[in-house]
């Protein structure tokens, strides 16, 4: 996700934050575009991080009165396509920051939205709601995660299914659980909180491997996490 038209550098959170933020799909209401790819046994995304003010003193949008690093800040960006990207660029009078912002607050929203995340009164509620991620999440690793015995064949298809499903499944309800959690934290138990973190670090860890392409020692997944406001 790095944006080739500016000289800010985001930080590789702010880039998991951009990723969360847009699930994968261009801000652009009018576009929506599938940010990540898979063709033939090729996986990649087309995600460009666009600056809503100008990195320069002199780019599109540009205010020379705010900071360097507020440029590259999260809320200064926003996940397009190449081509939204450039549109917005260089069409810079069709598309000032109020709109982009716009963009930005709708697209997060819509997420929520689609996903069902929302505020629940009781903990049966919540674990109602995070149990069809957790199942599909504990299936797919099961069937097709490196402990399988496949991972011994090299001829076998299994490890190419694998990072294809971390990105069309694992990681949406990897951020999809987070964020209803983080909707729903009131509805923790002491004991359950330190269990939550640990899961929000291994995903951090996880897209850090799997979207920024960062080499790490992750750390594994918390298996106490599954039995969250679960009575």
């Amino acid at each position: 996700m790095t944006c080739t038209k500016g000289r800010a550098y985001p930080t590789a959170h702010t880039k998991l934050m951009l990723f969360a933020d847009s699930a994968g799909y261009c801000q652009n209401p009018s576009c929506n575009t599938n940010l990540f790819l898979t063709v033939g046994e090729s996986e990649f995304h087309i995600a460009e991080m666009a600056h809503i003010i100008s990195d320069s003193d002199t780019g599109p949008r540009a205010n020379r009165q705010i900071p360097k690093e507020v440029r590259s800040s999260f809320d200064n960006l926003i996940l397009l396509c190449p081509t939204c990207h450039t549109k917005v660029d260089k069409a810079e009078s069709e598309f000032p920051k109020t709109i982009i912002l716009e963009w930005k607050i709708n697209h997060s929203n819509r997420v929520k939205s689609l996903f069902n995340i929302k505020r629940y009164k009781t903990r049966q509620d919540a674990r109602k709601n995070i149990t069809p991620l957790l199942i599909q999440n504990k299936i797919i690793f099961e069937t097709y995660g490196p402990l399988t015995d496949s991972r011994f064949n090299p001829e076998s298809e299994t490890p190419k299914v694998w990072l294809s499903k971390i990105q069309q499944n694992i990681l949406p309800n990897n951020r999809m659980l987070i964020n209803i959690i983080d909707e729903n934290y009131s509805l923790l138990l002491e004991r359950e909180i330190t269990f939550v973190e640990l899961f929000r670090q291994h995903v951090l860890d996880f897209e850090s491997r799997h979207i920024n392409k960062i080499e790490i020692n992750a750390t594994r997944f918390p298996t106490e996490f599954s039995n969250i406001y679960k009575d």
